[in-house]
C-alpha cells in the first residue's frame, strides 16, 4: 500500500510502514508542512495514496468523502506522545494486510478501529 503520513505525526510512522513492506512519504519529506487540509487531501487523492494523520477533520465525511481516497486512517488519541502514537500504529500494521482501506475511513482510538466506508 502507498501512504502519506501528515505533519502532526512523528516521521518514524513512516519508518514503520516501511518496515511492514508499503511505500510511505511524509508531508514534512515532501516540503508539504503547512498546507491546507483540503491541499493535502487533493495531493493524496492525485498520488492514490492513503492518508495517515491526527487531523479529525479528515473524518468529516462530508467534506472527505471515504470513496474518493485511496484510504483515510484518523488517529484519535488521549495521549499523543510519540511513543504511544508509534506503539498505536504498531497495533494496526496487521490490519493493513487483514482489512481494506481503499474508500474507507479508519478511526484508530486505543483499542479499537472503527471503519467507514
Amino acid at each position: 500500500m502507498r501512504f502519506k503520513v501528515d505533519e502532526a505525526l512523528p516521521t518514524e510512522v513512516a519508518l514503520l510502514l516501511r518496515s511492514a513492506g508499503h511505500e510511505a512519504e511524509t508531508v514534512y519529506e515532501e516540503g508539504m508542512t503547512g498546507w491546507d487540509d483540503p491541499d493535502v487531501g487533493h495531493r493524496c487523492q492525485e498520488e492514490k495514496r492513503a492518508l495517515v494523520t491526527m487531523d479529525v477533520g479528515f473524518a468529516n465525511v462530508r467534506a472527505y468523502p471515504p470513496n474518493r481516497y485511496a484510504g483515510l486512517i484518523v488517529m484519535r488519541l488521549g495521549r499523543q506522545d510519540k511513543a504511544h502514537v508509534l506503539s498505536v500504529i504498531r497495533s494496526v500494521l496487521p490490519l493493513l494486510g487483514r482489512e481494506p482501506l481503499d474508500g474507507r475511513l479508519w478511526i484508530v482510538e486505543e483499542g479499537r478501529v472503527r471503519v467507514r466506508d
